[in-house]
């Protein structure tokens, strides 16, 4: 087989310096020659990191994955990425440089393996924007390569005060250290190393590597404390070596019918709404032709048949426990392209085939789902021309369709001034702007809003719009990604304090109830608001893409 490392390793002294010059640079890393001299060099592509629980755990998986590289003759060298965890930066400042770091890293693996000539890669990562950032670097590169995702925590543990029930709040509300510590607050604490249990974005997109057909089929809800991880780990690392020799590359495995399925079971499973954002920018990476309103095409015949949280009661491990997204494959096998390969090398229809719904309650039939309506909506109207996105499957029935008067906020932290000081109602619907991708700059997500509403005894009568994003975690009637942003002009810039809005699920409609005139007549006196930035943050706002595009830079 052909070795792009053969460029750097083939040759003598005499003839090619290069390869001399690359040989002793390895030599001081105590490698002899005979040891990497025709054999494939894999990139082990980490995003290990000591400062959260995601990702404390990978370097045990990579050293799993090296040890399978090294059982099937190649050669691996381990690298890292960046890895930060949302929630450390929940309604902080800081989580504005969360989505954008997803583009960041893609970047970064990118110049890393151009580089170094790898002739494949393994990935390994576990949270939020770093999966699908390592996904859209596989898509770009195109070179031989299988993801290993790091896998769930266990269930969260919250401790409630003696004197309060030991009833469990909406899982994941984080709150300060020092205001766990006052009596009247449930404090969370987390169980340990892997991923938030439940369908944050983090398990979200793990999922959705491997219904993508980037990693082993049942590896994305085998947990992180689960031997059987570094068994997955072990075999990815002999089966990388299996797809350099046969030259099976990503544009094999994430075709478009693989991106369909992954709408299809995204929708069953009620995962996050950022796996909009994400399935888009690592579709267009690959060169897959993909819009949002595929999501609505795809998803809207397809029920919400797994109860996992936010959707259902159940954690990540009762779904593993149910046969994982192979069940879900199989219970929704009638919407489904079998002929889309996996990267272990059998295809969909071979996966269902072999998939076994274990618990009916945690993977519910088609004639009796969690939600009628699939997990995820795709919103529309003269508020979102261009498009919103809400978690359908986690809003109450009596609030799938609601009206109220807007409250209006032009940042997440006005807002949530404005709730501690009594402006926000019941009924209201809150309006955050200027918190997209270009106007925040960064797109934060606004779960500490959602989870506040929760606290304050809001959170089941009122409503939220945002050009921000949300939390897989968020519950609730919030419409998140309108667009076109408020730093575009968009409506949303317009709405003023006590304009009427509805949020109609069932319908997609998304309305503000202001003439075109009125808005037309607003829309000759606005002026965008203008944030000071610098460095990274700055150029993202200059490059990226609108959210309904998928934000990734140009």
């Amino acid at each position: 087989m052909k070795l792009n490392s053969s460029i750097w390793l083939d040759g003598s002294e005499l003839k090619n310096l290069t390869a001399c010059s690359r040989s002793g640079i390895l030599g001081g890393l105590g490698y002899a020659r005979g040891d990497i001299a025709r054999k494939p060099i894999i990139g082990i592509v980490n995003s290990y990191t000591e400062i959260n629980p995601g990702h404390a755990h990978l370097d045990k998986v990579a050293e799993a994955v090296k040890q399978g590289v090294l059982m099937a003759g190649g050669v691996p060298f381990e690298f890292n990425t960046p890895a930060p965890c949302d929630a450390t930066s929940c309604g902080l400042e800081p989580m504005k440089y969360i989505l954008p770091q997803r583009d960041l890293i893609a970047d970064s693996i990118e110049m890393m393996v151009r580089c170094n000539s790898f002739d494949g890669l393994v990935f390994i990562s576990s949270c939020d924007k770093i999966v699908p950032g390592q996904l859209m670097a596989a898509a770009r590169l195109n070179l031989p390569a299988i993801f290993v995702p790091g896998g769930p925590a266990l269930p969260h543990l919250f401790f409630a005060p003696k004197d309060k029930a030991a009833s469990e709040p909406n899982m994941n509300y984080m709150r300060t250290g020092a205001e766990c510590l006052q009596e009247d607050i449930f404090r969370y604490e987390c169980p340990g190393l892997g991923a938030c249990s439940g369908f944050g974005t983090a398990n979200t997109m793990q999922s959705m590597a491997e219904v993508l057909g980037m990693a082993y089929p049942m590896c994305a809800t085998t947990h992180a404390v689960d031997a059987g991880k570094l068994r997955f780990a072990r075999d990815a690392g002999r089966r990388v070596i299996e797809l350099v020799a046969d030259d099976i590359r990503p544009a094999k495995i994430m075709t478009k019918h693989a991106f369909e399925n992954a709408i299809a079971v995204h929708t069953a499973m009620g995962g996050s709404t950022n796996a909009v954002l994400h399935l888009l920018a690592i579709a267009h990476e690959m060169g897959v032709e993909l819009s949002i309103d595929d999501f609505e095409r795809i998803g809207r015949g397809i029920p919400c048949v797994c109860g996992v949280k936010p959707s259902g009661k159940y954690e990540q491990i009762d779904l593993h426990r149910a046969g994982g997204l192979p069940a879900i494959e199989k219970r929704i096998d009638r919407f489904m392209h079998g002929d889309a390969l996996n990267v272990s090398g059998v295809t969909v229809e071979q996966i269902i085939k072999d998939a076994v719904i274990a618990d009916e309650e945690v993977i519910r039939p088609l004639n009796d789902p969690f939600y009628e309506g699939g997990g995820l909506a795709i919103m529309h109207g003269n508020l979102a021309p261009n498009t919103g996105v809400i978690k359908a499957s986690a809003v109450r029935p009596e609030m799938r369709v609601h009206t109220g008067p807007a409250k209006v906020f032009n940042s997440e932290v006005e807002a949530r001034l404005g709730i501690d000081q009594g402006k926000v109602q019941d009924g209201d619907v809150i309006v955050i702007r200027y918190e997209g991708p270009r106007g925040g700059p960064g797109m934060r997500e606004m779960l500490l809003i959602t989870r506040y509403l929760v606290y304050t005894g809001k959170g089941d009568n009122v409503a939220l719009v945002t050009d921000g994003r949300f939390s897989g975690f968020t519950s609730g009637p919030a419409v998140g990604h309108v667009c076109p942003e408020a730093a575009d002009g968009g409506p949303i810039a317009l709405v003023e304090d006590g304009d009427i809005i509805t949020i109609d699920i069932p319908a997609r409609k998304l309305t503000l109830h202001v003439s075109d005139e009125e808005l037309a007549e607003r829309k000759k006196h606005w002026k965008p608001l203008k944030r000071d930035t610098d460095g990274y943050i700055k150029r993202y706002a200059r490059d990226v893409q609108p959210a309904c595009e998928g934000a990734w830079l140009d």
